[in-house]
């Protein structure tokens, strides 16, 4: 991505040139799915040997965890926002409207969605920071891209790019590039957690901020365990019924299960090198925004 200093139409020009390539090239005619969407992944058998890590409840070799995510959200793409309004009972969309009012977002000013998947923020942020500002919408995943990027030209959105990356290293992008850096319900399926967030510091302007919404534990035990139970039976179900995928949403309850704390997940920001990290717990700590600082 060109410098801040470059011209929004020339910044324009240069990333959806770069993004239309790659999209076409991740997207074949007969499949939205190609080569496993492992696009620069840093983990191989060459540099992480036979180390593990967890894929949902299960043990992988951390080379393939990217490959199964991406037959994860490659599968439910289409499906995806229907299913978020019946699993959450639309509740998500007060999760991520608190997520936005934290922001701190204004006129003129340069975010980074990342996992951004079907555009929800990215859509509220375009609209903020108006037409003197610029919005990039990234995902690694090609399908779940390729529904946001239709959905917002759609809703006239056109101060949005959008830009297949890795949220491990987000590559495509400079130092210091934004004054906001968002990440929605995608940090948990990172296979590098504390990489991706030294990437999300790295890309961040002085001064810039980096919310996480995201799941997270909750704070009161009855309502743990009725939780547990509806998303180990319910989700599946759902998934089953209506994306005729029910593996994928056993793999997202398990992956939940599976992501740091609340106040872990704080001090992994603060050793990337956020400050005045703080959290917000939502829905009793099933979901929370976390919030940190580049100096």
């Amino acid at each position: 991505m060109p410098n801040n200093n470059t011209s929004n139409d020339s910044l324009n020009n240069s990333v959806n040139n770069t993004v239309n390539s790659s999209v076409n090239a991740q997207i074949p005619k007969q499949t939205l799915f190609n080569q496993r969407d492992d696009i620069n992944n840093p983990h191989t058998p060459d540099t992480d040997g036979n180390e593990e890590t967890h894929f949902g409840y299960k043990t992988v070799n951390k080379a393939e965890k990217q490959a199964r995510v991406a037959d994860v959200f490659t599968s439910v793409a289409k499906k995806y926002d229907i299913m978020n309004d019946l699993m959450s009972f639309g509740i998500h969309r007060l999760w991520k409207r608190y997520a936005i009012s934290l922001s701190g977002v204004r006129s003129g000013q340069h975010v980074l969605d990342i996992a951004g998947g079907t555009g929800d923020l990215a859509k509220v942020f375009s609209r903020e920071v108006g037409r003197n500002g610029h919005v990039v919408l990234s995902d690694i995943n090609a399908a779940m891209l390729e529904v946001g990027r239709e959905r917002l030209i759609n809703a006239g959105c056109n101060n949005v790019d959008f830009v297949l990356a890795n949220a491990e290293t987000l590559a495509p992008f400079d130092d210091e590039s934004f004054d906001l850096v968002t990440i929605s319900f995608g940090l948990r399926n990172v296979t590098d957690k504390d990489a991706a967030l030294k990437a999300m510091y790295r890309v961040l302007k002085p001064g810039g901020r980096l919310l996480i919404l995201e799941f997270s534990k909750p704070v009161f035990e009855p309502l743990s365990k009725a939780y547990d139970l509806y998303s180990f039976t319910a989700l599946p179900m759902m998934g089953k019924i209506i994306a005729n995928d029910s593996e994928s949403y056993q793999y997202l309850a398990e992956s939940i299960r599976m992501h740091p704390d609340q106040q872990t997940l704080k001090q992994m920001m603060q050793q990337a090198g956020f400050e005045n990290c703080d959290y917000h717990n939502l829905t009793a700590g099933i979901v929370a925004v976390h919030r940190g600082f580049k100096a």
